[in-house]
C-alpha cells in the first residue's frame, strides 16, 4: 500500500540507473520490472554474454536491454564512472560485494561525496500496521556518532516527506526509555532531543530515549506513563547501531513479513544497495525509492 504510493510517483521520471555487475537473476528480475513500470531506464554494466542469457531465460520480453560489456572486474568502476559523468542517475550493486562498490564510489576522483554521512534508510511495511516506518541504519554505518546520527535523522525526514509526512516522528531508540549516563545512546537521545527543540535539527519532532515498544504502540507507552508527542506514534526510528538495526530489519522481514525498500543517501546519487538475500520485490521497491532522489 504505502510503497505502492511510491511506485505512482515514480512512474514515468524514468531516471537512468548504472546497475554494476549485472548478470544476477533477481537484480535483472527487479530491473526489468523497473524499466517495465516506467520507472528508470537501465544500463547494465558487466559481462553481455552472461546478461543476454540471464535475460533471455528470466525476463525473454526484454528484447533489447542497454548493455556496456566488461569485465566483472571492471564492471563497478564503469558504472560509477557512468553516474560521477552525469551519464546515469544513480547506482545499483548487481553482483559485486557492499564494500568493493562503496570504496569505489567514495574515490576523491570521482567527486560522488557530499560531506554528509553516507547512510543506508530502509521503509518497512509491515502487515496490519497503521503507518510505514523508516529505519536507519541497518547496512551502512556501524557506530554512528552523535554527529552522524543528525544526518542519519536528515535523510530519514527526506523519506518521509516522500512518503507524504510532512513534519515525521524521530524516535531515537535504544533498550530503555529513560537517561541513564551508563548507557550513552540515553545520553545522545537527549541530546538529540534537546537540539531539535532549540531549531537545530528542522523539519521534524525528535524525542527520545525510547524502548521499541514505546514508539509503536501507545498502550505501552501509557503503561509506562510516557507523555511525549512521538510515544507510540513515530515515523522514524533511529537505531542504537548497524547490529540493532540489521537485526530489527531482518526480523520485519523474515518473521513479521513486511515488505521493504531501501536506499543509500547522503552522497551525490542515491544507491540501491540491497542484501545478496533479498527477494526480487524489495529490489524493485528499492529501485523505485532511490529514483525519486537522483
Amino acid at each position: 500500500m504505502f510503497l505502492e504510493r511510491l511506485v505512482e510517483k515514480a512512474r514515468g521520471r524514468n531516471k537512468r540507473l548504472a546497475v554494476a555487475v549485472a548478470n544476477d537473476e533477481n537484480v535483472i528480475q527487479s530491473v526489468f520490472k523497473a524499466w517495465k513500470e516506467n520507472v528508470c531506464d537501465p544500463v547494465l554494466f558487466g559481462p553481455k554474454e552472461e546478461i543476454l542469457k540471464i535475460v533471455r531465460e528470466f525476463t525473454p520480453e526484454w528484447i533489447d536491454p542497454n548493455i556496456v560489456d566488461c569485465k566483472v572486474e571492471t564492471a563497478g568502476k564503469f558504472a560509477v564512472e557512468a553516474v560521477s559523468e552525469g551519464e546515469c542517475d544513480f547506482l545499483m550493486k548487481g553482483k559485486i560485494k557492499t564494500g568493493d562498490l562503496m570504496k569505489i564510489y567514495l574515490k576523491e576522483e570521482y567527486g560522488l561525496r557530499t560531506g554528509k554521512t553516507i547512510s543506508m534508510v530502509s521503509v518497512m511495511e509491515v502487515p496490519d500496521f497503521g503507518r510505514p516506518l523508516i529505519v536507519s541504519d541497518p547496512g551502512m554505518v556501524i557506530n554512528p556518532t552523535l554527529e552522524q546520527k543528525i544526518d542519519m535523522i536528515d535523510h530519514c525526514v527526506r523519506v518521509a516527506r516522500v512518503l507524504g509526512i510532512e513534519t515525521p516522528k524521530v524516535a531515537i531508540v535504544g533498550a530503555i526509555e529513560v537517561v541513564n549516563p551508563k548507557m550513552p545512546i540515553t545520553m545522545e537521545a537527549a541530546v538529540l532531543s534537546k537540539m531539535n527543540q532549540r531549531g537545530q535539527i528542522k523539519g521534524c519532532i525528535v524525542d527520545g530515549p525510547f524502548a521499541l515498544d514505546n514508539v509503536v504502540s501507545k498502550e505501552a507507552a501509557q503503561k509506562k506513563g510516557i507523555e511525549s508527542p512521538v510515544a507510540g506514534t513515530a515515523d522514524i526510528l533511529i537505531l542504537p547501531n548497524i547490529e540493532a538495526a540489521n537485526i530489527f530489519y531482518k526480523a520485519l522481514v523474515f518473521l513479521a513479513k513486511a515488505r521493504s525498500a531501501s536506499t543509500i543517501l547522503g552522497g551525490r546519487v542515491p544507491v540501491v544497495l540491497t542484501s545478496r538475500a533479498d527477494s526480487e520485490e524489495t529490489k524493485y521497491y528499492s529501485i523505485v525509492l532511490s529514483s525519486l532522489f537522483a
